[in-house]
């Protein structure tokens, strides 16, 4: 069937702003996310990196390597947040820190990039909220696949009603490595010397120093949201971008630790089925998600929108439109019960049936397929921090604010719960409540 590529031009930003116009930033968390959210940070004109924060020296140390001597470097994030000289804090922190910096950075009159997940309890979720609609202050959360423009591009199609009904969604992330299961590199001198435990275990019962559940955080319930928080989130982000969706409202999962048995309390293998009700946004759908840190077809992941008449591949390079559409006759003979019948009876089914339907009526209505191929230098990781910076300089609306990011990420938080209690979770999308 014929194809159609579709290729859009990257857009541009304005490149002068005046020393007003200069937003002041610092990061608190400099691990893997900390830096790479800085460095994409910076390639937006007018930012400037003032202070970083982090529990273990050796990133401070670090930090002043990389973004110079001049950068404030603490232990403790409130010294920043009492800072006059900083407009902006990226919270990069293990996922049980997200809520209270954010919110303590939004009462200090800071605007806030907070990763993925938003809270790493749903409880959490609501006050977050609040605290952003109380103070005002700009707060998007760092799921870049918001920014995407094959999912920007494919939602125009999808809203044309390119695959008829929505009746299904299968989304995957799947990987093959150590280092993709969270087994990251150590330092070789991490102790109680060189981080600061006890106040990464604030709040917590007293536990003693263990450098995995500080430097591998994500295996670990009391910090991390396991695969779940880490990846699902991507994958209903997407969703609900293209679908305008709230949520589910029923959620179960299943899951395993299969391989990577180095004292996690996590899986290493998810699934989850949710059931998206019917909305004035879109039909009732299914959406089906999968996680395999030991995938023997390699670490890949894709996203499908099935709907009646067709399914749109999501990629990170772009997508495909395939079309599939029933005839408006049912069809005949071939795996039918016709041929179970008299020979005359099948005679006359056959000629009634070929005076009902034309032979046009009789075909499969044929649709060209659509390839979108992403410009090769987008970056939607720039491009979401481009639309938040916007936020804090012209307070344009931001793509994730806290209700879209608390939406995406508590129907996954909800999958950790319904692992570990073995139920299905009931869930109020709209008023964004467990029921």
């Amino acid at each position: 069937m014929a194809s159609n590529e579709i290729q859009k031009p990257v857009t541009s930003f304005k490149q002068r702003f005046s020393p007003n116009d200069k937003i002041r930033l610092a990061t608190i968390g400099m691990g893997i996310m900390g830096n790479q959210n800085t460095d994409t940070a910076l390639k937006v004109p007018g930012v400037e990196l003032v202070a970083a924060c982090d529990l273990y020296t050796g990133r401070l140390t670090r930090a002043r390597e990389k973004y110079g001597n001049h950068i404030y470097i603490t232990r403790d994030y409130r010294e920043l947040l009492n800072r006059k000289d900083i407009d902006a804090v990226i919270i990069g922190t293990s996922d049980n820190w997200h809520a209270r910096i954010a919110i303590d950075a939004m009462n200090s009159g800071k605007a806030v990039y907070c990763e993925k997940p938003l809270v790493q309890k749903i409880s959490d979720g609501l006050p977050v909220i609040a605290a952003q609609k109380k103070t005002g202050k700009p707060l998007q959360v760092g799921s870049q696949r918001v920014s995407s423009i094959v999912y920007l591009e494919a939602k125009k199609l999808y809203k044309t009603g390119a695959i008829g009904q929505l009746n299904c969604v299968e989304a995957s992330f799947d990987r093959q490595d150590a280092l993709g299961a969270w087994q990251y590199t150590m330092p070789i001198d991490g102790s109680p010397e060189t981080v600061d435990w006890d106040r990464y275990i604030e709040g917590m019962n007293k536990m003693p120093w263990d450098a995995k559940k500080f430097f591998w955080w994500r295996n670990y319930r009391d910090f991390g949201t396991g695969v779940a928080g880490d990846l699902f989130v991507h994958l209903l982000s997407g969703i609900h971008l293209l679908t305008d969706s709230f949520g589910p409202t029923t959620i179960f999962a299943s899951g395993q630790l299969c391989y990577w048995k180095d004292g996690r309390d996590v899986p290493d293998i998810m699934t989850a089925i949710m059931q998206y009700p019917e909305s004035k946004e879109h039909p009732a759908f299914q959406v089906m998600l999968r996680v395999n840190f030991v995938s023997g077809q390699g670490p890949k992941g894709v996203t499908r929108f099935i709907g009646s008449e067709g399914a749109m591949e999501m990629l990170d390079s772009g997508f495909n439109l395939t079309h599939s559409i029933m005839s408006k006759a049912p069809g005949i003979g071939g795996w039918d019960a016709l041929s179970t019948y008299p020979q005359a009876m099948q005679e006359e089914l056959k000629r009634q049936y070929d005076l009902k339907y034309t032979a046009e009526e009789k075909k499969r209505p044929q649709v060209p397929d659509v390839r979108y191929v992403a410009p090769k230098d987008w970056d939607a990781h720039l491009e979401h921090f481009k639309n938040f910076f916007d936020g804090v300089r012209d307070n344009k609306p931001l793509v994730e604010g806290p209700d879209f990011g608390f939406r995406a990420a508590a129907p996954t938080l909800a999958c950790n719960d319904s692992y570990f209690q073995k139920k299905i979770i009931n869930w109020d999308p709209v008023n964004m409540k467990v029921v």
